[in-house]
């Protein structure tokens, strides 16, 4: 059997034990998988996703960086910025979301976290171009827009706030948030 075949096999076996709770077997089957091809970076997710389950924080900030160092993708970095919100480096998990987002802009947990530190770091000014990548993606995402205009209003662009508050309203005229929202900023 070839080692990719023998990689191939490993990782599924350890995704199903994931999936069904067994995180010993999961354990085992990401090692082998590793083992037998160590380039890919999906066996270290694996491995990471288990750590954080674990509570093994610093643990799982290795894995995903492995990850992240064999294929730099939106999963590794966002995973990388999850654990360092979860131990407080606000800044670096601020700039793993971003980098997530340039590989993926349609990553809504980036997306949403970002906003959140955007907030409490005083950045927001560099989250509103990830917004506006996605919302060019998707332009009818009501909640990222909606995001996107209290991300303007509060730095002052209030007009291209009312803009996007309108622009919800016109697809969803109930949108009570949207309604509040506008009333705040003022006409």
């Amino acid at each position: 059997m070839s080692s990719h075949l023998d990689y191939e096999i490993n990782k599924e076996l350890g995704e199903c034990y994931l999936f069904m709770g067994d995180l010993g077997k999961a354990v085992e089957y990401y090692d082998k998988a590793v083992q037998s091809n160590g380039v890919h970076p999906d066996p270290y997710l694996g491995l990471a996703t288990i750590a954080v389950q674990q509570g093994e924080l610093e643990k799982a900030h290795e894995l995903y960086k492995k990850a992240a160092d064999i294929e730099r993708s939106d999963k590794a970095l966002a995973g990388m910025a999850l654990v360092e919100m979860e131990t407080g480096r606000q800044n670096e998990a601020f700039d793993h979301f971003s980098q997530a987002l340039d590989h993926n802009p349609e990553n809504m947990i980036s997306i949403y976290m970002l906003v959140q530190l955007g907030h409490v770091l005083s950045r927001i000014e560099e989250v509103i171009p990830h917004m506006e990548n996605y919302l060019a993606i998707d332009s009818s995402k009501h909640d990222v827009r909606y995001s996107l205009a209290g991300c303007l209003s509060c730095i002052g662009k209030r007009d291209e706030a009312r803009v996007h508050l309108e622009r919800i309203l016109e697809a969803d005229p109930g949108n009570e948030s949207a309604k509040e929202l506008l009333e705040h900023i003022g006409s």
